[in-house]
């Protein structure tokens, strides 16, 4: 063999070995945010999306400390997606519970104009 194919063969194997999962710690930072901003609107284990987002995110901390760098994105991706998910869900649910009660102001309103004429 020659230098240059030695030399070829020892940059693609360090490429390589580059080329494995890097550890996503942003994701992980990111995750963390979202889970708390949901709590921050007022999200609960309570709600069945929430408490998959927190399972998801105890799997991925316990993934990096055993290197499984792309599980734990994944998971931490995942739960991204589901704080996502009960921050809106919760979201929804307020502003479906505001519209009830601006429906029965009106319907009050009404009521009041209809007794006046």
């Amino acid at each position: 063999m020659n230098i240059q194919t030695m030399t070829a063969g020892a940059l693609l194997a360090l490429l390589a070995g580059c080329a494995n999962d890097p550890a996503p710690t942003q994701q992980l930072r990111l995750a963390d945010q979202t889970v708390e901003q949901a709590r921050a609107v007022g999200a609960t284990d309570d709600n069945e999306a929430m408490k998959m987002a927190v399972d998801k995110l105890v799997q991925a901390r316990a993934q990096m400390v055993d290197e499984n760098y792309k599980s734990a994105r994944l998971n931490a991706e995942q739960a991204e997606l589901d704080a996502r998910l009960a921050e809106d869900q919760l979201l929804t649910a307020k502003g479906q519970e505001q519209i009830k009660v601006l429906e029965a102001r009106i319907q009050r309103l009404r009521k009041q104009l209809g007794d006046m004429q």
